[in-house]
């Protein structure tokens, strides 16, 4: 089989770009390791951008995220027993809008399928050969049977654990990582919204994060040992623990209901570059990880594929490889702001075992400053909403 773009892996990164390439007249092919039904039913973050939003909408799939997703134009900071309001949208004329990353993939797969895309789902046994030539090529097995796709381009949108990103040799490939000694603790709970907005909570027992999936459904996280483990932690105890963290002098107080889903993510900052080698280009996950508290990691996907998605207009239009020769350099402007934002929330909004006294006060100084000064508001308002394109 042959086509122009071959694309790995079947996350937002790999079916936006897809979707975008279709739009210009681009053909492509999208190889995914697990089912449809899998792909669309793993529920994960989805606090999207403004220029996130533009770009679904303008591509023709915001249509259902329009309708069921919820817009936020500011979120809390809690400490010290008191909220604090960051309005996103008077400090920068933008705002979020909370709609989970599994139904931005159901709105990408309907459009790819709306059109006859292609999408081979259930393949095994990836592997990339000739990125440095002109007709680089994919293998893989569907259905027991070895095939071969032929394609002008391979494009890396399989996450951090997939084969395209150790296809780049280690020289040039540098990768750039630091670990964090903490994990989030997740829930998914039966219960309607706690707060309009979501709530970013530092308190001397650890951060939590109280979050929405539907007018029903609540998603809430709390630091935690990442070597903990989910059988450890009761509904009572986690309850007891959430509400000790978010206690507020106002009243406020959490909505509980059924929980019926725990989960425990480990905490990691990631970048690799260069983000291409030859016809091989990298995308989203496969090429950075940022820690969720900077909600980036979707974002930045989309960011990656804008650009591949104007170089391959380029390329097929003009038969220039201008803009396809700077992805690395461009991405990694982004990536960068993002690693760096998300590294600040963290670590302003988390308990470090190993923080002294000392340390601790400049962390309470940080978060006072930022809710008091206009400057330092906007500053976080204009790294959460996105920064322009």
């Amino acid at each position: 089989m042959q086509t122009q773009v071959a694309i790995i892996g079947a996350g937002p990164a790999g079916l936006l770009l897809s979707h975008l390439l279709h739009l210009n007249g681009i053909e492509s092919v999208v190889l995914e390791s697990r089912s449809r039904a899998e792909i669309e039913a793993t529920i994960r973050a989805g606090v999207l951008e403004q220029g996130t939003m533009d770009i679904l909408n303008q591509s023709g799939v915001g249509a259902r995220m329009q309708r069921e997703g919820v817009v936020h134009h500011g979120i809390e900071l809690a400490f010290g027993g008191r909220r604090h309001r960051i309005d996103l949208t008077e400090l920068t004329g933008r705002s979020i809008t909370v709609y989970a990353q599994n139904e931005v993939i159901k709105d990408l797969v309907a459009a790819r399928l709306a059109v006859d895309g292609k999408i081979l789902f259930e393949v095994s046994d990836v592997s990339l050969h000739d990125l440095q030539g002109k007709t680089p090529s994919v293998r893989y097995t569907q259905l027991g049977e070895p095939a071969v796709l032929q394609a002008d381009f391979v494009i890396g949108c399989d996450g951090f654990h997939g084969v395209s990103r150790p296809a780049i040799p280690e020289n040039p490939r540098q990768d750039f990582q630091r670990s964090y000694p903490f994990g989030w603790f997740g829930i998914l709970v039966e219960a309607p919204p706690s707060s309009d907005e979501l709530i970013y909570a530092q308190h001397q027992r650890g951060f939590v994060l109280v979050s929405t999936r539907s007018p029903t459904v609540q998603r809430l996280y709390f630091q935690c040992d990442p070597k903990d483990d989910v059988d450890n932690w009761s509904d009572d105890r986690i309850w007891s623990e959430l509400n000790t963290r978010l206690a507020c002098s106002d009243g406020w107080a959490l909505k509980e209901g059924r929980i019926f889903q725990k989960n425990i993510i480990g905490m990691r900052s990631f970048v690799s570059t260069p983000m291409q080698y030859g016809r091989l280009f990298l995308a989203g996950d496969a090429a950075h990880i940022v820690p969720p508290t900077g909600a980036k990691g979707l974002n930045l996907a989309v960011s990656d594929v804008r650009l591949l998605a104007s170089g391959f207009e380029q390329f097929y239009r003009d038969g220039r490889q201008d803009l396809l020769a700077g992805y690395t350099e461009a991405a990694l402007k982004r990536v960068w702001r993002a690693e760096h934002f998300s590294w600040w929330m963290t670590s302003m909004l988390h308990n470090f075992a190993d923080a002294s006294p000392f340390q601790q006060q400049l962390q309470r100084a940080e978060l006072d400053y930022v809710v008091a000064s206009r400057a330092a508001a906007t500053a976080l308002a204009e790294n959460y909403v996105g920064m322009q394109f």
